[in-house]
């Protein structure tokens, strides 16, 4: 954000006295070479000094959902790094850890027998062709959403179930009722044990 204004306010400094000191024609004719002269940004990470990439790093250390590649290269940056090997880590390197990490994630929970239908067939598509920032997506938001389906899927069967009380199926219409992605793997997990008769 920082760097954007800066950028904006050096075009703008750049340009002003071209564009009050010309014709219209001549105006005209130029802003496409003013726009050119102005340098492109880079990564965000170009114009940090060495503890601004240090606090950055440190972020990243202390995200809960930083798996161990991630930990262990931000560590030793953060230990022995220098500047040049910071940047390049917070430019791709991270990337990369990460994208390792969320592979074993999604490994894991492809691994977990609770597992659904459709979480397995996700998590397997994504272990097959996924791209880090697919993978990324998924684990933040699509595994819920796919998780939920199969919970649903798991309740509706307790409630067909001819061996199930009618407590249990009460309880099961009221999770499927409410239907949020919480209160479905909440029923299933502790709700439906907590069910009396």
């Amino acid at each position: 954000m920082r760097l954007t204004r800066i950028t904006l306010a050096v075009a703008a400094g750049a340009l002003a006295p071209a564009l009050l000191l010309t014709t219209p024609s001549y105006a005209a004719a130029t802003p496409s070479s003013a726009v050119a002269a102005v340098p492109e940004t880079g990564s965000p990470y170009d114009e940090m000094d060495v503890d601004d990439l240090r606090v950055a790093i440190a972020r990243i250390l202390a995200d809960p959902d930083s798996g161990r590649r991630v930990i262990r290269e931000a560590n030793e940056l953060l230990d022995s790094g220098t500047e040049e090997e910071m940047r390049a880590w917070l430019e791709s390197g991270y990337r990369l850890a990460q994208a390792e990490d969320d592979r074993v994630a999604i490994a894991r929970i492809l691994a977990d027998p609770d597992s659904g239908r459709r979480v397995i067939r996700e998590a397997n598509e994504l272990l097959d062709s996924g791209t880090p920032e697919e993978m990324r997506a998924w684990l933040e938001s699509g595994y819920r959403l796919a998780q939920a389906e199969d919970d649903r899927v798991a309740i509706a069967r307790i409630i067909a179930d001819p061996g199930s009380s009618d407590a249990l199926r009460a309880a099961a219409r009221a999770a499927l009722d409410d239907n949020t992605p919480e209160a479905l793997r909440h029923f299933l997990e502790v709700g439906r044990y907590e069910v009396d008769g």
